[in-house]
């Protein structure tokens, strides 16, 4: 057998994911399993069983796991969830909370869509308007971490009063999950939804969905869609860790080592300090450079941070990147639509040396304007 040595990465992903992993992380992929022997269906099912641990301690929590992006396990909950009389009311302040509405659309669910602006937290009153004007709705979605800027929504809010109306609540946590604590009794939940390449720090192949065991019972035969079918998913996997189709094997296997090292580090709330110390210094490093955020202190997530773009015209996102990158820093552009922005992310294997040193990389090279923004 050959004996590889794993190379550093040529430089750290400084993203909301895919993010940069440990070296064990990546490792944890060089065996090969097979989807049906007993050995990697029991990793399976601890994997399930873990996942629901970290988001309550109730019994009556299940979770499912979903092939694909986090965009695939978005779409397999409302597409399942919602059956032919349902109607979904979206809670949007960003790109992911609008491409929930976007699914849908695809998929004729009946939805109402409230924007509250890319740079805007969500107004419990326009939510309360909403439920008030339309008796028909039946579920509401939002966003946690909306990393089309870095904003963290208040879902324990939102959360209270979508169920003091008694409507089901599905939130996205993509960019939050195990980075940020949570519980579902806390959120008052009914579906949570995540990645594996995100605040977990595994690589990207799989999401994950986890839900009160008496909603997900209620959706069968709701899906309208075969490979994305939550229900049917969940039966299969119930029945001894087997997934329907094909299931991404080394992902599953490194994200298992994952959830080892986010325990070894302390658990969700000893990461979270250091996601929050990451963004601090950042934060504070890129203002002394003479960068603006786009959010306020209090709107903001330590997951990824929005920066305003220098105003110089001889500024360019494009080499400024480049420049980062032959440095060792890969950042990530602005998806913003009415301000010129680019994001940088902390999380995944990422320290406060880790920021100092991009901070340096940053302040060499602002060409545009001989080291101030």
């Amino acid at each position: 057998m050959t004996d590889f040595n794993i190379p550093d990465n040529p430089y750290l992903l400084l993203t909301p994911g895919p993010l940069s992993s440990s070296k064990t992380v990546k490792a944890a992929m060089l065996r090969d399993w097979c989807t049906w022997d007993s050995d990697y269906r029991s990793i399976v099912q601890e994997v399930r069983a873990e996942l629901v641990s970290m988001a309550t301690d109730a019994p009556d929590y299940t979770c499912v796991l979903m092939q694909g992006s986090g965009t695939f396990c978005v779409e397999s909950v409302i597409g399942t969830a919602l059956g032919p009389e349902d109607k979904l009311l979206v809670l949007a302040n960003g790109a992911y909370g609008c491409r929930m509405a976007e699914i849908a659309r695809y998929l004729k669910i009946p939805f109402t869509l409230v924007e509250f602006g890319e740079d805007k937290p969500i107004k419990l009153e326009r939510l309360d308007e909403a439920l008030e004007k339309d008796c028909a709705i039946t579920h509401v979605a939002v966003v946690h971490c909306e990393t089309t800027t870095g904003q963290l929504n208040d879902i324990t809010a939102i959360g209270g009063l979508v169920k003091a109306r008694s409507k089901i609540f599905i939130v996205d946590a993509m960019s939050s999950f195990g980075g940020i604590p949570m519980s579902m009794e806390e959120i008052q939940a009914d579906y949570l939804i995540s990645s594996a390449n995100k605040c977990i720090q595994g690589v990207p192949g799989f999401g994950f969905i986890i839900v009160r065991t008496q909603i997900i019972e209620a959706t069968a035969g709701q899906a309208r869609s075969l490979s994305l079918d939550m229900y049917a998913q969940w039966r299969s996997l119930e029945r001894g860790g087997k997934w329907r189709f094909t299931s991404p094997t080394h992902v599953l296997h490194a994200f298992r080592q994952a959830l080892q090292e986010l325990h070894g580090e302390g658990g969700v709330e000893k990461r979270a300090a250091r996601y929050t110390v990451n963004q601090r210094l950042l934060v504070d490093g890129m203002v002394k450079l003479g960068f603006e955020c786009l959010l306020a202190d209090a709107q903001q997530s330590p997951i990824i941070t929005s920066f305003i773009s220098p105003a110089d015209p001889r500024y360019k996102f494009e080499d400024f990147y480049d420049e980062l990158k032959r440095k060792g820093f890969v950042i990530y552009p602005g998806k913003v639509t009415e301000v010129d922005t680019f994001r940088i992310g902390n999380i995944g294997e990422v320290y406060a040396d880790d920021i100092h040193r991009l901070l340096q990389a940053i302040s060499g090279s602002m060409t545009w304007s001989d080291g101030r923004a």
